[in-house]
């Protein structure tokens, strides 16, 4: 299939300076589509090679992802949401958004759904519906294994080549093709320093992420503030999960959370993508772009 070509753009904010990929006529309807964590923007190539509208995509690689600047010291997940909203005012200054989020990118959409909620036109979420909860008697440990992690500089596994990357990306990726793997290996993967299995250092080819992001925060996920968040949510709302991620497992183990979560939004539509892991828009990009434009238009 032949690729639309991307194009880079970069947006420098006080403290950080972002990468932007755009696809498509920048005369045709705004799309932003959100990475999900120790992704890039890149990946989304094949969503967009599978749309059959013409559209404006803006798609950001978050804060020490990608090219977008790498600031080697811990990261907070609102920094991103602060980043999305200064994206939004930059392309989009005016009006209301379409939002699709992948992962991380997808919670963030949900949450700056609920906390702008007269920005959001329609919003699409891929496998990105919040994370496990917690509750407080866990903090200690928490606290504990923060100060531990924060004795030392995160490290990345070092790969041989881009060949052994793309590899390692169908091992974990069952559904996913090596014409795909290897494209995502340009992308995904850079050429730098990391460490073996060994913990020797060595020079070859590492995740394109700043490890930092490795590093969690000292603070519990508290379900019950994301909860009141999407239930300010007014935009109708398409919820997309792959029927094999591990995502989907993982809620399963949860009984009632899943409906708990789909029943904060006013207006909320669930479909499911079959043959997908929790990388669906690169298991099947077809489908997923089938949905999104079916939801969008």
């Amino acid at each position: 299939m032949t690729q639309l070509p991307s194009r880079s753009e970069f947006l420098d904010l006080p403290d950080v300076r972002l990468h932007i990929r755009r696809w498509g006529d920048a005369e045709a309807p705004t799309l932003f589509l959100l990475h999900g964590w120790m992704d890039v923007s890149a990946s989304f190539q094949f969503v967009v090679d599978a749309l059959q509208r013409d559209w404006n995509i803006v798609a950001p690689d978050w804060r020490g992802f990608g090219p977008s600047q790498w600031l080697h010291r811990p990261y907070y997940f609102a920094e991103h949401i602060s980043d999305l909203e200064a994206i939004l005012d930059h392309y989009a200054p005016a009006g209301q958004v379409r939002l699709v989020g992948h992962s991380m990118g997808g919670i963030l959409s949900c949450l700056y759904a609920g906390i702008r909620p007269e920005r959001v036109e329609r919003l699409v979420t891929l496998d990105g519906f919040g994370i496990a909860p917690t509750t407080p008697d866990m903090a200690p440990e928490r606290y504990r294994q923060w100060l531990d992690q924060s004795r030392a500089t995160p490290k990345l596994h070092v790969y041989r080549d881009r060949a052994d990357f793309a590899r390692r990306l169908m091992k974990t990726d069952r559904f996913l093709t090596a014409e795909r793997a290897e494209f995502l290996a340009r992308h995904l993967a850079k050429i730098g320093e990391g460490h073996n299995k060994a913990g020797e250092r060595r020079h070859g080819v590492i995740w394109n992420g700043d490890p930092w992001h490795k590093n969690f925060s000292p603070y519990l996920f508290r379900l019950e503030e994301s909860m009141a968040i999407w239930r300010e949510v007014r935009c109708p709302v398409l919820w997309v999960a792959g029927r094999q991620s591990w995502v989907v497992r993982d809620f399963g183990q949860r009984p009632g959370d899943w409906e708990a979560r789909q029943a904060c939004f006013a207006q909320l539509t669930e479909r499911w993508i079959e043959d997908a892991d929790h990388m669906l828009h690169h298991d099947q990009p077809a489908e997923v772009a089938r949905l999104i434009e079916e939801f969008l238009t």
